[in-house]
């Protein structure tokens, strides 16, 4: 089958270890079973990979992608959860257990004509969204709903600050707190990103250190070093930071005073549960609310998404149908 791997490590120039080719079909262990896949997502994650992050060398040829939706062996049209993981071991959630892994660290990925997973990973896809508009939903756009009403426990009336409009879970989180009632501020370097923003849902856009209006009750962080510092002056007393990546740089300074003084939060979250991904996806079905496709392409043509998400030109998710 044709799929997209990681076959060298290059941390300068990560495309350098991008392959494109045949491979096995894959191994199917008891309990697990077979999609073939109509469309396929991707993330910075499958950045990381090529630079050797979360994967070691004796683990190479890796089939990249962790978002990806597509047909079972019975006919049904499913969404793939990404998290591979023991929801016992977690005290009843897969992201908190310690061996949990994503699609292309342990286990080949969804950028291939077929991939194999445990059956409890497959969620029913609603005919209202397609294929690839569902591969949009598994990895940034579920990030980003734990983010804002698990883990920041945000309620309709309350304003969130989106850092780095433009990004896979920050357009994500833009849309979901727009449909949930929040009000929503989002930032971004790029005068066109945020416009875009705006045009997608944002209340108001701001240059990232350009003072906002009002203390917000909840910043969604995704850029790290770039905009740490905005992010803690901009939350209000007894608000909260919610962290679920750092592209910039995970070592800024921690600024302790204005956590303790001021009795701020900052929160971790990490991808999130399937029956977190269910409420998604019947949120999305519900509202209507589709995400924002920057691009579609063949798989056949994903070295150029690659190049796209590695410079940062893309706004919202980019897309490969296979």
């Amino acid at each position: 089958m044709f799929a997209v791997s990681a076959t060298s490590f290059d941390a300068e120039n990560p495309l350098n270890g991008l392959t494109l080719g045949e491979v096995a079909d894959p191994e199917v262990p008891e309990g697990w079973v077979v999609v073939t896949l109509r469309a396929a997502a991707l993330n910075h994650h499958d950045l990381w990979s090529l630079k050797g992050v979360g994967l070691r060398a004796e683990q190479l040829p890796m089939i990249l992608g962790c978002d990806g939706a597509g047909v079972d062996a019975d006919g049904n049209e499913v969404i793939i959860h990404a998290v591979i993981a023991d929801p016992d071991a977690g005290d009843g959630d897969e992201t908190l257990d310690p061996r949990r892994s994503l699609l292309s660290e342990r286990f080949p990925g969804t950028l291939a004509h077929k991939i194999a997973v445990p059956r409890r990973n497959l969620i029913p896809k609603p005919s209202s969204l397609s294929f690839e508009e569902a591969a949009c939903l598994p990895t940034s756009w579920l990030t980003a709903y734990r983010m804002l009403f698990t883990r920041a426990s945000l309620r309709p009336g309350d304003t969130v600050l989106v850092q780095g409009a433009g990004g896979g879970v920050s357009t994500a989180a833009i849309a979901l707190a727009r449909a949930a009632g929040l009000r929503v501020w989002a930032t971004s370097r790029s005068e066109e990103k945020r416009a875009r923003a705006l045009a997608f849902g944002a209340h108001a856009t701001f240059a990232p250190d350009e003072r906002l209006p009002e203390k917000v009750d909840a910043v969604v962080e995704t850029v790290g070093r770039a905009t740490w510092a905005s992010s803690i002056r901009s939350v209000r007393p007894g608000g909260v930071i919610v962290v679920s990546g750092a592209t910039t740089g995970d070592d800024p300074s921690a600024d302790l005073t204005q956590v303790f003084f001021l009795q701020r939060s900052v929160v971790g979250s990490t991808m999130g549960t399937r029956g977190e991904l269910q409420r998604l996806v019947s949120m999305v079905d519900a509202t209507g609310l589709r995400p924002v496709i920057d691009s579609i392409r063949p798989l056949s043509e994903a070295r150029s998404g690659f190049a796209e998400l590695l410079a940062g030109e893309q706004f919202g998710k980019i897309i490969f149908t296979i």
